[in-house]
């Protein structure tokens, strides 16, 4: 199979990377409905209609913000203007969405974490979204630096590049895997799975954007990696148990 991987139907181009991406949030909104379906849910429906709201209008302005930030010095036209308005990132998406939902569960009074409903079903959308930027190549940026490792790929310039997207397919596995079975734990405290999620997979993001042929730094870090670092900071407390309790 060649990539980027553009089928044709009826002789018009398949966009297959905008498919999987409204595919991915509908498979993992139906996830989640089917886990609150079998699962007691401490929030009541109308708080956590709220909940939801609030996450999707706040990864909507961190998925468009930090999107603008990979790259932020560019030439004022309508053509860019239009391609600015078009970028966006999980990553982005992932932080807003968390500060939404704290601003929403603020005004309403909800004091009870709602995170861990939301853990594999977000996972799973990543995990079908991330299938469309492996096949779409370098018409997205997901791809890494030219290498000479043996996962090196074609990714559709001719250069054997590190396949980003692929490693990360394999590491959210791994990652759905480890949380399911957290998820088993009859102790687990409430809000730790997605507070797990989190520092699993920006962390990971952390290390991988050493791979990718980044063209923008503060202090020889990416915008992606300062906004793991945030989220690092955010949950220091969590991470000071992680610490201890390898200690």
């Amino acid at each position: 199979m060649k990539i980027p991987f553009e089928p044709e139907f009826a002789g018009i181009n398949i966009n297959l990377h905008l498919i999987l991406e409204y595919l991915a949030f509908f498979i993992a909104f139906r996830y989640y409905v089917f886990l609150r379906g079998r699962e007691k849910d401490k929030i009541s429906s109308g708080n956590r209609l709220s909940i939801i709201l609030g996450a999707a209008l706040g990864a909507l302005v961190g998925s468009r913000l930090m999107g603008f930030l990979e790259n932020p010095v560019f030439s004022y036209s309508p053509e860019n203007l239009m391609q600015l308005l078009n970028v966006k990132t999980i990553m982005g998406g992932l932080f807003g969405g968390l500060l939404g939902v704290e601003i929403a569960k603020s005004i309403i009074g909800e004091k009870q974490s709602s995170g861990d409903l939301f853990t594999l079903p977000i996972i799973l959308g990543i995990f079908i979204g991330r299938i469309g930027c492996f096949l779409s190549g370098t018409n997205e940026f997901t791809y890494g630096k030219p290498t000479a490792f043996f996962m090196g790929m074609d990714l559709g310039d001719g250069l054997l590049r590190h396949p980003v997207a692929l490693y990360e397919l394999i590491f959210l596995v791994f990652l759905f895997l480890m949380c399911l079975k957290l998820k088993k734990l009859k102790k687990l405290e409430n809000g730790y799975l997605f507070q797990v999620f989190m520092l699993f997979y920006f962390g990971f993001r952390f290390l991988i954007e050493f791979l990718k042929p980044n063209v923008f730094f503060i202090l020889g870090l990416s915008s992606i990696q300062w906004l793991c670092i945030i989220c690092f900071l955010y949950y220091r407390k969590t991470v000071f148990k992680f610490l201890r309790h390898a200690y």
